[in-house]
């Protein structure tokens, strides 16, 4: 029985740096951030309500070991880890005087 190698004809369409739907595959790039962990949860701030105050530290980065008072928004509790774009910003005391 001879043997026959066969090539696979190359999908029509398909170019070298593209994926299968014809789209260009690209990188993606982030910014630098850096880790925070989640320390105490302060209060709830924004107009509605919408952000969490919340106390972290820093772990890694210039300013490492640094505990910041920071809003968040979307779910967070205690023990959570933050990826801060900056940590020299620090949020404003939140004012504790209505109840």
């Amino acid at each position: 029985m001879p043997e026959h190698k066969t090539e696979r004809a190359p999908r029509e369409g398909a170019r070298q740096g593209q994926d299968a739907q014809g789209t260009s595959a690209q990188k993606v790039a982030f910014s630098m951030a850096f880790p925070a962990k989640v320390m105490e949860l302060i209060g709830r701030t924004g107009t509605r309500g919408e952000a969490v105050q919340v106390r972290c530290k820093v772990l890694e980065g210039r300013d490492a070991n640094k505990i910041l008072r920071r809003n968040v928004k979307g779910p967070v509790r205690v023990g959570d880890m933050l990826m801060l774009r900056e940590t020299e910003i620090e949020a404003q005391k939140l004012n504790q005087g209505r109840k």
